[in-house]
């Protein structure tokens, strides 16, 4: 009898882990370049991207999990000073709900290291040919 509980369990298991989702995360990100890492999110969180401006002309991307209440909101990101508060940008953040669904714009998949050795060969290529 214990052996068919932990066999119900391990299965149980298996099927709550394979319901969480999976979304690329990008902390943050400038024009169409967001280096990503893959992220389980949470019960209850879907993927998002967030898509802002600064300063009227600079885009600002970002990735991940988040909240279904916080979905599809634009919110502004501000700096309290001594005494004032200045917005430094506005982002919109848009959810979706299935397996790495918030892959572009950006570079999915792409990592730091495998981005720091592509620039690496470049640097050799552009070494040799002059």
């Amino acid at each position: 009898m214990k052996r068919v509980i932990l066999q119900l369990f391990a299965v149980a298991l298996c099927m709550a882990v394979g319901q969480a989702l999976r979304c690329y995360k990008c902390k943050i990100g400038f024009w169409n370049v967001c280096i990503t890492t893959e992220k389980t999110c949470e019960a209850e969180e879907h993927c998002f991207s967030g898509i802002g401006k600064a300063a009227g002309f600079m885009d600002i991307k970002t990735k991940g999990c988040l909240a279904q209440a916080e979905c599809n909101k634009t919110e502004q990101v501000s700096f309290n000073a001594v005494g004032q508060n200045a917005t430094l940008y506005t982002m919109t953040k848009t959810c979706c709900s299935t397996e790495l669904c918030n892959a572009a714009p950006g570079l999915p998949g792409a990592s730091g290291i495998s981005l720091a050795f592509a620039s690496i060969t470049a640097l050799l290529m552009a070494n040799f040919l002059v």
